[in-house]
């Protein structure tokens, strides 16, 4: 089986504050009353941690879960969630439209779309908005910052939206998770773990780069603690392209 990021290897799951507003999303939608909207909107920058976030809320929640491409059409989305189902595809659209419709009603289970700005340009969110109408079942879309802006051409797509929850970039806290999960033999001390949330900017990648760059550097020192005095002058890894020589 494949690890899923921020998983060790004792399948341990790093507490990340992106993994609780995922969980508590899907769960937000799942238990809502019956009249209001069924479907929730989890967004931010690339890099937060939103997909395995979802991946980790997907398999707690018994969640059907896809992950869009950019080359899909609305055909290849249906054909996606049913793939996931386990069912085999019809051959129009509205056969598979009614299909998963009545799959999510027949198992009450929620449905998680991610990296759905790619198929926002395609006009492929109707077809989600009629997965919805026929099932009534808890749909959480994820995307990018500007998703639900890009959503807002759609009114009825928009007004059928309980909550929009914003991913957080990554706090000390979840950097302290991370270095606890993939430095199990370094201690980062805490003046070299804040430079290396300062320097990541937010994303959780990074952080997971940067905390590997401290662990194999202590290693190769022979070092069980690493601190920013140890770190001294070298690099941490921000995202940004090397700067051209002159």
């Amino acid at each position: 089986m494949t690890q899923a990021p921020f998983e060790g290897q004792s399948g341990t799951v790093a507490p990340l504050a992106n993994v609780g507003l995922c969980h508590q999303a899907v769960q937000q939608v799942m238990d809502r009353p019956g009249h209001l909207p069924g479907m929730i909107t989890f967004y931010g920058p690339s890099g937060y941690g939103k997909s395995t976030a979802a991946a980790y809320t997907a398999n707690k929640t018994r969640a059907y879960y896809i992950q869009c491409m950019s080359s899909w059409t609305r055909k290849a989305l249906l054909q996606a969630v049913l793939r996931e189902m386990g069912l085999t595809p019809h051959k129009t659209l509205y056969e598979m439209t009614e299909q998963i419709a009545e799959q999510l009603v027949v198992t009450g289970r929620p449905l998680i779309i991610d990296e759905v700005d790619h198929i926002v340009s395609k006009s492929a969110v109707e077809i989600i908005r009629d997965l919805y109408e026929g099932s009534n079942a808890p749909i959480l879309l994820i995307g990018e910052e500007r998703l639900p802006h890009r959503l807002q051409q759609w009114e009825r797509f928009h007004n059928r939206m309980l909550d929009w929850v914003a991913a957080q970039p990554a706090s000390i806290e979840d950097t302290r998770h991370l270095a606890r999960l993939y430095a199990p033999g370094v201690t980062i001390a805490e003046d070299l773990l804040g430079r290396i949330q300062e320097v990541s900017r937010g994303s959780v990648r990074r952080v997971c780069v940067n905390i590997e760059q401290v662990r194999a550097e202590a290693q190769q020192l022979g070092r069980t603690e690493m601190d920013l005095q140890a770190w001294g002058r070298r690099e941490l890894f921000s995202g940004e392209p090397p700067k051209r020589r002159v």
